[in-house]
């Protein structure tokens, strides 16, 4: 009979549903990242497997199951071309918990999804371990614990609150565990840093293919977080430097391979800082460049303490790891806003940035030589240059966009060959990297040294914990050129067509409310204020949990008052909890143990069974120990026994019989005395089995 409501659900259908919803819980994280197919067959088969529940219908048979899953192996092969690694292991786990629903019967079957279910959990923080996750997991975690309780208790029908009253207990017991185990165990290099957390994160490239910048601007991820020591400055001084991008192949711009020219020349022309120095700590998600994109200005800049990684160098005013950053990293740095760099008078290493690729783009070359030669430019300097290109594009109806068409194709629908043509002379519309890199292509035909800097401008500042947010979406490109007399100076060509991009606070500037549906109701400042707490919240989170490393362990090992603390300290200490810990659950266990009442008459009776026993006497099988004495008593009676034991059979049966009447006679204010009574009448007991015990001694040995 099929199922119509929830009131009539069975037992079975109850847990089932409970399970899937859960099992479904630990999916969803993974779903934009899975394939399309694997997405929507988890999904059928767990609706499937759900209305089988809510219907009370059969299972498919298992022959489907198996030709089911050997298409999804073998769409997991075509599309990742192996079986193995962690996108095509997570897309299999997914499927095979999918599927395994389908055969869901019996209690077994209901661990099998359970595990399948704890192991999604893990893979969850193979992504991502942001706070958010985390406790998404937590509420996955007990949902799952609490379908493990109800699959334990098969009988009757124990409603979930119950079993999940014990699965949240059993989660308090194991925290300090947990926590003691999270502080002392000893971080096992990369094994600890597999999450893609650990990963490229941020998405500056030390190359640009116009339109990269125009992807990291619609993402809203955090980049960085900056707290400024002393006061910050303002939004338009707020230029994180990147890769430096100074060769440029006609279609791409890229970093030149290090010159160790290029690199001793800081030494020969060093910077010349001037001004205020700027105080601030940074904390930077794992990239894939190795640039580290401090302030512009920065001179002096390590490692927060005790931290001691990355080891960072300059080289000019960039900031240089050895390789990217794998791990979010924390540094301490000062920056002058007011700084020259580069030599001041001409070198032959300024030949470097004046390249520019044969063939491409001759219109825009063509249209840099005649303003070059017009009469009011003539004679004009680098920086007289840069402001008339500034100029022009304040006056001839440039746009700033984030969307501005298909730029990269010809009227043919090829690949366009001549990008800063079409871009500086046709579309004229265009965002940061548009504007840097035909400024950079115009000063160079011009015969002026520049470069395009890539990197990130502006920040959000957090009211919620005073901390700047950098976050991709402030991805950014801009320029240097070479000024006889003062080296590099930094140009924005962004700024003279929109000067709101560079000039505003962030969150004035191209915040979008994207929350669908009926939440794009909710009041933008609430929704800005719950952001902003949820930031801060992820922040700490990054910081005292994600990055509580081996040397912040060693510290605290330190604080505790070891000397040189080393991994053997930390394997220890460990050990000595987990010792400690497992006596206390042993005594814990032994303190609540069911316990059989005692009265006061246990303690005689036990002496008298003993001393019967001892005797020789056969135990009553139906009682147990202590027999009562009444029991002991007829036990007698019908024990067949030699003449010579009548008298002390008897004896025993009267002073059994004496003891059990004392025992249920009625209670009186005398206790002494009935207490003196009992002990007299054990004693006697004892005595007439003793001496039954010798008779039956004496006669063996005749």
């Amino acid at each position: 009979m099929r199922r119509l409501s929830a009131s009539s659900l069975t037992r079975e259908g109850r847990d089932t549903l409970l399970l899937l919803a859960v099992l479904t819980l630990s999916i969803l994280p993974h779903l934009p990242r899975l394939p399309l197919w694997s997405s929507v067959s988890t999904g059928l088969a767990i609706l499937l497997r759900a209305r089988m529940a809510w219907r009370d219908d059969p299972l498919p048979p298992r022959s489907v199951l198996l030709v089911c899953l050997a298409i999804g192996m073998g769409l997991t092969v075509w599309t990742f071309h192996t079986l193995f690694g962690r996108e095509a292991g997570v897309t299999l786990v997914c499927l095979l918990a999918g599927l395994k629903t389908l055969e869901l019967r019996a209690r077994r079957d209901a661990f099998v999804i359970t595990s399948l279910g704890f192991f999604l959990i893990l893979t969850q923080f193979l992504y991502s371990q942001s706070l958010f996750i985390a406790l998404l997991m937590i509420v996955v975690l007990m949902g799952m614990l609490t379908s493990l309780v109800l699959a334990q208790r098969p009988l009757g029908r124990p409603s979930i609150w119950s079993a999940m009253k014990i699965a949240w207990r059993c989660v308090l017991m194991g925290i300090p565990v947990m926590l003691a185990l999270y502080v002392l165990f000893p971080r096992l290099g990369p094994l600890w840093s597999v999450p893609a957390d650990a990963g490229p994160r941020t998405g500056l490239s030390d190359r640009i293919k116009l339109g990269n910048v125009s992807e990291l601007a619609q993402d809203d991820t955090v980049a960085m977080r900056v707290k400024f020591i002393d006061v910050p400055p303002v939004t338009s001084k707020l230029y994180f430097r990147g890769p430096v991008l100074d060769f440029f192949d006609g279609r791409n711009w890229m970093a030149r391979p290090r010159n160790p020219a290029l690199i001793s020349a800081d030494e020969v022309f060093p910077p010349r800082p001037s001004g205020q120095v700027t105080r601030y700590q940074i904390t930077i998600e794992p990239s894939k460049v190795s640039t580290v994109p401090l302030l512009d200005g920065t001179l002096l800049a390590a490692p927060t303490p005790p931290q001691t990684e990355p080891q960072i160098v300059r080289e000019g005013l960039n900031w240089m790891a050895a390789q990217a950053l794998a791990d979010r990293a924390q540094i301490d740095a000062q920056a002058w806003l007011q700084i020259e760099h580069g030599p001041r008078e001409g070198s032959p290493l300024l030949q470097d940035w004046l390249q520019l690729p044969s063939g491409y783009n001759p219109r825009t070359i063509a249209w840099a030589l005649a303003m070059r030669q017009s009469a009011a430019l003539a004679e004009a300097d680098p920086r007289r240059l840069s402001e008339a290109i500034l100029q022009h594009i304040r006056q001839q109806n440039y746009r700033y966009t984030m969307t501005p068409g298909d730029a990269y194709l010809d009227a043919d629908g090829k690949p366009e060959r001549h990008l800063i043509d079409r871009f500086w002379l046709d579309r004229r519309s265009g965002f940061c990297e548009h504007y840097a890199t035909a400024y950079v292509v115009i000063m160079r035909a011009m015969g002026v040294p520049s470069r395009v800097v890539t990197g990130y401008q502006g920040a959000e500042i957090n009211p919620v914990d005073g901390w700047f947010v950098v976050r991709n979406s402030d991805a950014h490109a801009w320029a240097e050129f070479w000024q006889p007399g003062e080296g590099w100076v930094r140009v924005d060509p962004t700024g003279a067509v929109a000067p709101e991009r560079i000039e505003r606070p962030r969150q004035t500037f191209g915040r979008r409310n994207m929350l669908p549906g009926p939440l794009a109701n909710i009041d933008p400042a609430l929704w800005s204020r719950i952001r902003d707490y949820m930031d801060a919240s992820n922040h700490r989170w990054n910081l005292w949990v994600l990055q509580y490393s081996r040397h912040r362990q060693m510290q605290l090992l330190q604080d505790w008052g070891f000397s040189s603390p080393s991994t053997t300290d930390l394997i220890r200490l460990c050990g000595i909890v987990i010792a400690c810990t497992s006596l206390l659950g042993v005594g814990w266990l032994w303190w609540t143990r069911p316990r059989t009442p005692r009265t006061p008459w246990r303690r005689p009776l036990m002496k008298v069974h003993r001393a019967l026993v001892a005797a020789g006497l056969p135990e009553p099988g139906s009682s147990p120990a202590p027999a009562p004495a009444l029991t002991w008593a007829e036990r007698l009676e019908h024990l067949p026994i030699a003449p010579n034991l009548q008298a002390t059979r008897q004896a025993l049966i009267d002073a059994l019989r004496q003891l059990d009447a004392l025992r249920y006679a009625p209670q009186t204010g005398h206790q002494r005395e009935a207490r003196q009574q009992r002990s007299a009448l054990v004693q006697a007991i004892q005595q007439q089995a003793q001496q039954w015990r010798a008779i039956k001694r004496r006669d063996r040995a005749n």
